[in-house]
């Protein structure tokens, strides 16, 4: 499966740069998020890696019909109509689990936001657990993953960190892109 996810990433003109820590478990943010097309464009950088990692994702994806296949490539659902508290739920899988990648767009959504969700951060912070980034840059056609750091409790002071990676990198619709950065 990984020559064929290599392959078509080639074809496509794509390049990844791989630099992920060699850590079990660890928060991987990807940004940004503009479109459809940032999904499939993961799935086959996942194969073409090897990594083994879950990822948040609507509910209603997986809902039949397909929400074995979701399921299959990592997925974990997210019901938003639930009052659920999503960070203390992730924070009990990453305790339980031997190994978890959890990747999220922190943007949360593929439409221009004023402020990025906070909660790969509290999820990472509380569970202990580095976070990584992955851009996904159109301009360049480049997906580059790495640079992980622990968070230290400062998240206005951590964002610097990932405002400085994700700098100058092209979502496939830049007009959708908002700013780095999350409340106070």
């Amino acid at each position: 499966m990984s020559w064929i996810a290599k392959f078509i990433l080639k074809i496509l003109g794509w390049k990844v740069i791989n630099d992920l820590p060699d850590e079990k478990k660890y928060m991987l943010i990807a940004a940004p998020h503009t479109s459809n097309w940032d999904f499939p464009l993961g799935i086959l950088v996942k194969f073409s890696q090897k990594v083994k990692l879950n990822y948040l994702g609507k509910g209603a994806l997986f809902d039949s019909p397909f929400g074995w296949f979701f399921r299959a490539l990592g997925g974990i659902p997210v019901y938003r109509k639930k009052k659920l508290n999503m960070v203390d739920q992730m924070v009990q899988e990453f305790n339980k689990r031997e190994h978890m990648i959890l990747a999220m767009s922190p943007e949360g959504t593929r439409s221009h936001l004023e402020y990025w969700k906070s909660g790969f951060y509290h999820i990472a912070h509380k569970a202990g657990v580095p976070i990584a980034m992955a851009t996904l840059d159109f301009g360049n056609k480049m997906v580059k993953l790495g640079s992980a750091f622990m968070p230290s409790g400062n998240i206005q002071e951590d964002m610097e960190l990932i405002r400085a990676f994700y700098e100058n990198i092209q979502g496939k619709n830049p007009e959708k892109q908002g700013p780095i950065r999350v409340k106070s």
